[in-house]
């Protein structure tokens, strides 16, 4: 089962991608704005998505660019587009795109590149687990090993978790962790403090040393000598 996110605002677009891909066993989610599908694309755990370039609120470069430097999610990206400059495509793909089609496009050729896509990064990932140092995250489920020890995890914890993963050993910034768990309507008072006090509890509470580092002013990192993020079959 595929889960793809297409981040279109054309409606008779997204109708047929949902009436040609939905037989074929497809999952879809889909966001009409920029804002929206990039909230989801971090909330969610999605196989691939499938971006327009032009979009409201959002525009699809930006969007990708944000994806991929600020929140370090590696997930497929393939856009859409209804030009087709050199200049366009190249900066696609240097902001993380990692295919390109020019609309109008046939939708099996899109479904082919969806799979080739999604089979390239099942390559990569083993058993979707991320692996920073002695510590392994479940990108699916919300579970965690450290030490080979299980760690209970709360949705919430897990989407923190799989952030500062992603992103180790660079700081994810306070504000990037409110729009991971709230979008645009982040509350007031301490509640990102309140998941982030139940995050190290989870993670570093019954262990000699800690993980989880506050960088002051700026937000939190995975600190220490570790090895690079990686895809790892769990045990």
């Amino acid at each position: 089962m595929t889960r793809l996110l297409i981040i279109e605002d054309n409606p008779d677009l997204v109708a047929n991608l949902y009436g040609f891909f939905e037989p074929l066993g497809y999952v879809l989610d889909d966001a009409r704005d920029g804002a929206t599908g990039l909230r989801m694309a971090t909330q969610n755990d999605y196989d691939a998505i499938v971006l327009d370039l032009m979009l409201p609120r959002l525009d699809g470069m930006t969007l990708c660019r944000k994806l991929r430097q600020e929140f370090q999610n590696a997930v497929p990206v393939l856009m859409l587009t209804a030009r087709d400059p050199v200049e366009d495509r190249v900066q696609g793909f240097e902001l993380g795109a990692d295919d390109y089609l020019v609309k109008p496009f046939s939708l099996k050729e899109l479904d082919a590149r969806i799979k080739a896509l999604v089979r390239r990064a099942q390559g990569r990932q083993v058993e979707g687990t991320l692996a920073w140092a002695d510590l392994q995250v479940d990108t699916r489920a919300p579970q965690a090993w450290r030490q080979g020890q299980p760690i209970g995890l709360t949705p919430t914890t897990h989407k923190l978790l799989l952030c500062l993963v992603r992103a180790a050993p660079a700081v994810v910034k306070k504000q990037e962790m409110e729009y991971l768990i709230w979008g645009d309507e982040p509350p007031e008072g301490g509640a990102l403090r309140t998941h982030i006090h139940d995050l190290r509890q989870q993670v570093d509470k019954h262990f000699p040393s800690a993980l989880i580092e506050t960088v002051h002013g700026i937000g939190l990192r995975l600190r220490g000598v570790a090895l690079p993020v990686t895809e790892q079959a769990q045990k």
